[in-house]
């Protein structure tokens, strides 16, 4: 590359788009100063020529300098090649390859450079380089292999054979359609739970689900969130991916608990605190929190005493044992954060002594064997977490469920979090990731997440991907992945910068598949693709060829000045009317959201507000009218006279009917729909300007199967599960 090459080529290079258009199809040019920042977040030097010049070098090299690339990936029964690089002057003896699958067997390989074509020349660092393709071995089994050099085996090439597709259900692969409930878990109602859904009301909502004939149901990211600031409830900003909340640990069901009166001693000091609780109709973090966790540690406490004291209590013991080991490191760091947590509870581990920043650092290691019990009660807490999921997953799958438990991954973590906090190589600091302007945010959003870093996890065999759809995975039938065109490209923003300063980052997309399709076939967990919003072009039917199911959302699904028909959906999708993000079909009839802007001052002007009432009406008159060209109007309804007709019981399930009807795999009807809530649980751009994340549901799960809506949906849902 000549001296003086230019910016722009050098984020090409790197993977950094330097424009990008928004989702009205108007071209932003990414500024230079955005595309240097983005850069440096990434690890790539260019803040004058000298340095672009070097950077561009270092890259234009680097996968020349290594013998073997990091990553390779192989197709399940398909012929794949090896890329092999070497020095001109060692192509004329022959090289020994050594192939160790994952279950510790080998296959040796044995290249001779000098019978074979050279596919590709450089010069690097003065050396001529040569590249061939080494035909690797047919019939290896799926999974995680490992290929080595016998003269360079410090750097192997992880060989990842996947399958094409990820796994569905063999109902949906016959053709057949179905349906599920969706639910926030922490909204869920009980009489005798603690103020917030838990793990015991998941599994009466399955029972209830599978009563009804549903195949699935869905719900929020169980991700761990920060129990020194509880107030701060939102699932998608967790503090780590790979752990559960352990508020949503039913504390009686825990077996410990029934022979332990220290605990039973808290429920019964803290029954009028919980009634409040109960009764209130938003979760109360603040006041349950610290009840649920004083509870759980006089349970743990009774573990530990049991262990000592009590032979026949070694089975729990085992188990324990067998769950640490099983997580591994990873485990005890996120129990390690959670101590430090609250050692130091008013602040960011970036604020924490210098010697605590790094989890592999001695003074870690000393903090973590002087609290090794406080440690250990964290671990314990994601040991009955874990058990309690697992319950409501068995039970989904006694019951019948061809899928069960629909699991939800947020698309990134807190920068002040546990996954930040333990892998600072994998997750970047120096940008967070948004999206550009669209529906949602005229000025593009930002989502205050830190990325991870694409090139890091190539390095490494996409470990830090692997853990956490394999922690996800766990215990269901499917994974959504929010965001998931972040498979391809992420639109990273300065840490300190806004939207406005943003660009996508591309990801290593055909990895990052077969890794997906690998761990879904792995864990028999259906996937779909939460791809709203701004979707870059044949991204939709990359994904459909590899069986993940597009995300449709009814108020979304429009073509023109029409809602698309419900033949117009594809079969490889997810249909709902509508998600925790937008209202609900109470609230979207009424403009419940729309009133709810205005009074917390939203609108940046009195017509913005005025457009969107008007927007608003039109809509309901444009569904109205897709209702009367199925046949699906309720009776007495005139599609003509829009404010002559309330949302009622028939209109709500003759607007799940409409996209019961399409080819899509599964619909999704929301809990809160059928329940006819009006308020949505969280407004897209408020923090703390109202209580997102916290709305209860107004019933309890066990007046779902008397519920008007479900009664007048009943028939469209029975058309639904029937095979095709």
């Amino acid at each position: 590359m000549s001296s003086g090459a230019s910016l722009g080529c050098l984020a090409d290079m790197a993977g950094v788009g330097t424009q990008y258009w928004d989702i009205w199809g108007n071209l932003h040019i990414v500024p230079a100063a955005a595309q240097r920042s983005i850069l440096g977040a990434l690890g790539v030097d260019a803040a004058d020529q000298a340095q672009i010049d070097a950077s561009i070098e270092r890259l234009r090299t680097a996968e020349w300098r290594r013998w073997l690339p990091p990553v390779i990936v192989a197709w399940e029964n398909e012929e794949a090649v090896l890329p092999l690089s070497l020095p001109a002057d060692r192509g004329d003896w022959p090289l020994a390859l050594t192939v160790t699958m994952e279950d510790g067997s080998q296959r040796e390989i044995v290249f001779r450079p000098a019978a074979a074509p050279v596919r590709e020349r450089v010069w690097c660092d003065g050396i001529e380089i040569q590249r061939y393709h080494v035909l690797l071995p047919t019939g290896l089994p799926c999974g995680y292999h490992t290929v080595r050099t016998d003269s360079r085996p410090e750097e192997p090439a992880q060989l990842i054979v996947a399958p094409r597709q990820c796994w569905v259900p063999a109902l949906l692969e016959a053709g057949g359609r179905t349906w599920g409930l969706s639910a926030q878990l922490y909204t869920l109602r009980r009489p005798d739970n603690w103020g917030i859904g838990d793990f015991t009301d998941l599994l009466q909502l399955v029972d209830a689900a599978a009563d009804l004939g549903a195949a699935a149901v869905g719900l929020n990211p169980l991700h761990a969130l920060f129990l020194n600031r509880p107030e701060e409830a939102s699932p998608y900003s967790p503090s780590s991916r790979l752990f559960l909340n352990p508020l949503y640990i039913d504390v009686e069901a825990i077996e410990e608990f029934i022979d332990c009166p220290d605990a039973k001693a808290v429920l019964h000091e803290s029954e009028g605190e919980l009634a409040i609780c109960r009764s209130d109709n938003v979760v109360a973090y603040r006041r349950i929190k610290p009840i649920k966790l004083k509870a759980l540690e006089k349970v743990y406490a009774c573990f530990v005493s049991n262990r000592r004291d009590n032979g026949a209590f070694a089975r729990r013991q085992r188990e324990f044992e067998s769950f640490r080991n099983e997580e591994g490191a990873a485990l005890r760091r996120h129990a390690v954060f959670e101590v430090l947590s609250e050692e130091f509870a008013d602040k960011p581990w970036q604020q924490w002594p210098a010697d605590l920043q790094h989890p592999d650092s001695p003074a870690v290691d000393a903090f973590a064997q002087t609290h090794a019990e406080r440690v250990e009660f964290f671990e314990y807490l994601q040991w009955q977490a874990d058990r309690q999921l697992a319950a409501a997953q068995a039970r989904a799958l006694r019951r019948g469920m061809p899928i069960g438990i629909y699991r939800d991954l947020a698309v990134g973590a807190d920068r002040a979090g546990a996954d930040a906090w333990s892998d600072q190589e994998a997750v970047v600091q120096e940008a967070k990731v948004g999206c550009p302007p669209d529906p949602f945010n005229m000025l593009g959003q930002d989502w205050g997440i830190p990325p991870l870093h694409p090139l890091v996890m190539r390095a490494r065999g996409y470990a830090p991907f692997i853990a956490m759809l394999r922690a996800n995975m766990r215990h269901a039938g499917g994974l959504r992945i929010d965001h998931v065109m972040g498979l391809m490209q992420l639109f990273w923003i300065p840490a300190d910068g806004k939207p406005v300063d943003g660009a996508y980052v591309k990801y290593p997309f055909d990895e990052l598949l077969a890794v997906l399709a690998l761990e879904s076939r792995r864990h028999r967990c259906l996937v779909v693709g939460e791809d709203l919003g701004t979707v870059p072009e044949g991204f939709r039917e990359r994904m459909a060829a590899c069986n993940v199911l597009s995300y449709r959302v009814l108020y979304f699904e429009k073509d023109g000045d029409r809602f698309r028909r419900p033949d117009e959906y594809p079969p490889r999708a997810l249909a709902c009317v509508t998600t925790h993000d937008l209202a609900t079909l109470e609230g979207f009839w009424r403009g419940a959201d729309i009133d709810l802007k205005h009074r917390l001052s939203l609108y940046p002007s009195a017509v913005a507000e005025r457009d969107e009432r008007e927007a608003r009406v039109h809509d309901r008159w444009l569904m109205l009218q897709a209702l009367r060209g199925q046949g699906l109007l309720p009776d007495g309804i005139n599609p003509d006279n829009i404010d002559g007709h309330p949302m009622s019981a028939q209109l709500i399930a003759a607007l799940h009917a409409y996209i019961a009807r399409s080819p899509a795999s599964i619909l999704l009807v929301q809990i809160d729909d059928l329940m006819r809530e009006a308020e949505q649980v969280n407004l897209p751009g408020t923090v703390f300007e109202r209580p997102n994340w916290r709305r209860r549901l107004s019933m309890g799960v066990a007046a779902l199967k008397s519920s008007p809506v479900f009664q007048a949906l009943r028939p469209a849902l029975v058309e639904r599960s029937k095979i095709t």
